[in-house]
């Protein structure tokens, strides 16, 4: 099968045969025909096999082909997504596709002005790539008008319906025409979502061209147990051990983040982090200069999961577990795209063994776990499972008695020749009458 047997015109045949795309994915061969009948389509497929040119080569061929020309700050395809990397990488991609084609692309998100994004909407704009949030407060400004707008798109359609977004997007509902084409493209599809999406879509057509929420078999998955306080410590070790060429890092907090930045650069090691608290131009460039190959160590928080596309990244390791587990195949899927191998690596504490074990669950296996002679932790990981299972439950600690030979339980055990401090004597119990909110009796 090639492109142009799935029926492209010859200015995006041209494009695409200058970025040295031959074959099309599965996902754009099953995708691009009904798009390009103007069907409503709910795919899935997994992280880094095409989903992008799946929506936007039939997109813009539609565009080129069908409807009048855009009028001033008008859209007629808005293409949403949730975070500003991923709108970047989104429009880069669109803008890549359309180069031989007569039509303005453009890509709007928050933490930056919004004065200039006003003044290039006044033209008017084919196809918008726009984070949620900031979508609305320029429409509301009345820079961006949707009354032509025939196609709506949401890429990462499972984040982009999740509770955080749910607002947001029904604002932009409200707002856009009735007679619409709308496409939902995502890597993982809960059935809860699927059963939302499907009151939005007119009668969809769903395709599913890998099993629902399984990561690339291109990326070599293991975890390797450690204490929570030795993470950092353990990460810098395997860095050293492994001679990993550049790595993204997925820490949870934007403190963690931070934290393991400064003692890599402490040691002298290129690293650079990202997350929410970051200006949009600091985050673009520390991104810039990672897939540049100038910074080593990319560390970050859940907004890199998603809308990071680096050519051969090799590895990805996770500092740690993401709380929601379909986040885990997003993280993973920054590595071994495009037919690239690549490995991820997560380091796991045993506070983390509820969330190990929803992603073994969601991934449907077991991953592997390997041990390092020097960071065994003193804290094991209980052994889990595919099925759900946590095999064996941590020991609670003993509770030490309390009582006579001159010893005092503090917390811990105490020699009867140590001097401790001696805590107060607890009051007793005084209990209080329930509250009467009738009017006060005089005494006689």
């Amino acid at each position: 099968m090639t492109f142009a047997s799935l029926g492209l015109i010859e200015p995006l045949l041209r494009a695409l045969e200058a970025l040295g795309y031959q074959t099309p994915t599965p996902v754009q061969a099953k995708a691009i025909p009904p798009v390009l009948e103007g069907r409503d389509l709910m795919a899935a497929a997994q992280t880094g096999t095409g989903k992008t040119a799946g929506f936007a080569l039939p997109l813009l061929q539609r565009l080129t082909m069908e409807g009048p020309k855009v009028a001033a700050n008008s859209v007629r395809a808005l293409v949403l997504v949730p975070t500003r990397e991923l709108a970047e990488q989104v429009h880069e991609a669109i803008r890549q596709y359309a180069e031989h084609l007569p039509l303005a692309t453009y890509a709007v998100y928050g933490g930056v002005s919004i004065n200039p994004q006003m003044m290039k909407l006044r033209r008017g704009v084919d196809v918008l790539v726009a984070t949620p949030g900031r979508l609305l407060d320029l429409h509301r400004q009345n820079a961006v008008k949707f009354s032509q707008v025939q196609t709506l798109i949401l890429d990462e359609a499972d984040r982009m319906l999740d509770l955080g977004f749910s607002e947001e997007l029904r604002d932009i509902y409200a707002a856009l025409p009735k007679r619409r084409q709308t496409l939902l493209f995502s890597a993982t599809f809960s059935d809860s979502i699927r059963a939302l999406a499907g009151q939005m879509l007119d009668n969809p057509l769903s395709i599913e061209v890998s099993p629902r929420n399984v990561a690339a078999s291109s990326v070599k998955q293991w975890v390797v147990t450690v204490d929570k306080k030795r993470k950092s410590e353990l990460f810098i070790h395997l860095l050293k051990k492994q001679r990993w060429s550049q790595v993204l890092v997925f820490a949870k907090t934007r403190v963690g983040v931070d934290q393991l930045v400064d003692r890599l650069q402490g040691l002298s090691i290129n690293a650079d982090g990202i997350h929410g608290d970051k200006p949009q131009a600091t985050r673009q460039r520390a991104l810039d200069r990672f897939k540049a190959g100038e910074v080593q160590i990319l560390v970050a928080t859940d907004v890199a999961a998603r809308g990071l596309d680096i050519d051969d990244l090799p590895t990805v390791v996770n500092l740690d577990l993401p709380i929601v587990a379909e986040d885990y195949v997003h993280r993973i899927g920054r590595t071994g795209r495009a037919g690239q191998t690549g490995e991820a690596i997560s380091l796991v504490c045993a506070d983390e063994v509820e969330l190990l074990s929803s992603i073994e669950v969601l991934t449907r296996q077991t991953l592997q776990r390997r041990e390092e002679p020097d960071f065994i932790p003193e804290h094991r990981v209980p052994a889990t499972d595919a099925s759900g299972q946590i095999l064996k439950k941590p020991k609670k600690p003993k509770k030490p008695k309390t009582g006579g030979g001159g010893k005092r339980n503090l917390g811990k055990w105490v020699d009867s020749g140590e001097t401790v401090a001696e805590a107060p004597a607890a009051k007793p119990v005084r209990k209080v009458p329930a509250f009467n909110t009738g009017p006060r009796k005089r005494k006689p």
